[in-house]
């Protein structure tokens, strides 16, 4: 599976659900843990349509940020090219 990790912040009942907030290198939204019931403050997820669908360990979520920075910069560097 693959995606943009998110770190739980915070984990809080909602309607009877176990949710988190999730900050996303800054950005943070609310969602869904019931899924992962081993997530917890500090752990990171992958979400899918507002529900975490997998636990990563820190090693993990690095990896993933490095691979995001990769394809950013060749992106910028791509669009650079076409100017």
């Amino acid at each position: 599976m693959s995606g943009y990790p998110g770190r739980v912040t915070e984990i809080f009942d909602q309607n009877g659900l176990r949710m988190g907030r999730i900050d996303y290198s800054g950005t943070v939204n609310s969602a869904c843990l019931e899924y992962v019931p081993e997530a917890e403050v500090g752990s990171f997820v992958i979400v899918h349509a507002g529900f975490a669908l997998s636990v990563l360990d820190e090693e993990e979520a690095k990896k993933t940020f490095e691979l995001w920075d990769e394809l950013l910069a060749q992106a910028e560097s791509e669009s650079r090219d076409k100017d």
